[in-house]
């Protein structure tokens, strides 16, 4: 894929540089790029390639989109990445010739990339996505009966983090079709955990037709196909579904519903530590994300809970950055309709800072900032420069 460059990146480079009390050199080292090349970036006499913009980023602890300016868009990359990845779907079957990697090293290159998705860091995942499906398409291929079931769990979770990218940034039916192709390979290994995994992704494409009854039904029948086993990866797979059924009984107006799966969800996460399973965070502190999730799906009345959870409770540094950044545009859309447009311009701030690339293309934080806008209710320029970041107004 042909690289961007981006203009104008250097004098943030060299805040976030002295911010971390690193020089030149020792940036330079760190990032893997000359020390010339980082004193012309820095200078503005040349651009950067999103290559060594994410090396740079790296090397500074940030997300890449921290280091642009606000007229340049980081989300290039990752439109640009939308039609590899449809011609990945196109030939999943029989897939062109090319190199594989060992195993070890799917597995990892897989890791990277869920990693990635947990973190918000969907312009990094665009760089690595594509090209891992196709190999794992050809892996898969040509895999041995003994490896088959674990090239397919790994094409699994790679189609989940590419999902990730088309889903988030409103390509809805290249969502679709990925998860279709996770279907697919997850049917190949034989593995109920996995499809539970399957079914709590799959529930996006619900989401996205409004279906939210038959999302429901779907999950439902989900769950009773999962494995009530004591082991925490099983009760996790379980409480995950739990949850997912909550949310999108809360958005059919099912309030009874959504009560009795956040109820299950809760004893499930009372008997496991919070953690990353099968790729989905689950535990106490996902489910009480949760519930602030499910009280602003069902509106009205249920506002105050949510309110009242953000009170008494703030999502761990130890989740991942896009689940903490879900919770505070939840609240913030909570505050919004709870008459707090301060405090919900405050949440949606918070979220920026969690995961700016999250943040930035969610729906909600485009509509909510909209709004606040239109009330003028908020400090008028902070809040036109945040609207200009999150393209308020465009259509999604």
């Amino acid at each position: 894929m042909p690289s961007i460059v981006y203009r104008g990146v250097g004098p943030r480079i060299a805040y976030e540089r002295r911010i971390a009390r690193l020089t030149q050199a020792e940036l330079a080292r760190s990032a893997g790029v000359a020390l010339g090349t980082l004193r012309k970036i820095e200078r503005g006499e040349r651009g950067i390639s999103d290559a060594v913009l994410e090396a740079v980023a790296g090397a500074l602890d940030t997300d890449p989109a921290r280091l642009l300016p606000d007229n340049e868009r980081p989300d290039d990359r990752v439109h640009r990445a939308m039609p590899d990845l449809s011609a990945v779907l196109a030939a999943y079957e029989a897939p062109e010739d090319g190199p594989c990697r060992a195993l070890p090293d799917l597995a990892e290159a897989v890791e990277s990339v869920a990693a990635h998705r947990l973190s918000a860091q969907y312009v990094r995942l665009s760089r690595a996505v594509p090209g891992l499906l196709a190999e794992l398409c050809r892996a898969l291929r040509s895999a041995s009966p003994v490896d088959r079931r674990e090239v397919a769990r790994l094409l699994v979770n790679a189609c989940r983090a590419a999902d990730a990218l088309a889903f988030k940034y409103g390509a809805k039916d290249l969502s679709a079709r990925l998860i279709d192709l996770m279907r697919w390979a997850g049917s190949q290994c034989h593995d109920p955990l996995v499809e539970a995994t399957v079914a709590y992704v799959r529930t996006e494409t619900f989401f996205a037709a409004r279906a939210h009854t038959a999302g429901l039904r779907m999950l439902e029948e989900a769950v009773e196909e999962t494995p009530r086993r004591d082991c925490p990866a099983a009760l996790a797979a379980r409480g995950a579904l739990h949850m997912r059924a909550a949310v999108i009984a809360g958005r059919s107006g099912n309030g009874d519903a959504a009560e009795t799966h956040l109820d299950e969800a809760r004893a499930l996460g009372d008997q496991v530590p919070e953690g990353v399973y099968n790729g989905t965070a689950f535990g106490p502190d996902s489910v009480r994300v949760h519930e602030v999730s499910v009280a602003v799906s069902l509106g009205d009345d249920h506002l105050g809970r949510a309110l009242k959870v953000a009170r008494e409770w703030a999502p761990p540094r130890g989740l991942p950055a896009e689940r903490r950044s879900g919770f505070y545009i939840e609240l913030g859309r909570a505050q919004l309709w709870s008459g707090l447009p301060d405090a919900a311009f405050g949440s949606l701030k918070v979220a920026r800072r969690i995961a700016p690339q999250h943040a930035r293309e969610h729906r909600w934080v485009r509509e909510d900032v909209a709004t606040l806008r239109r009330l003028k209710r908020a400090d008028v320029e902070s809040l036109s420069s945040f609207a200009e970041w999150c393209h308020a107004g465009a259509s999604t």
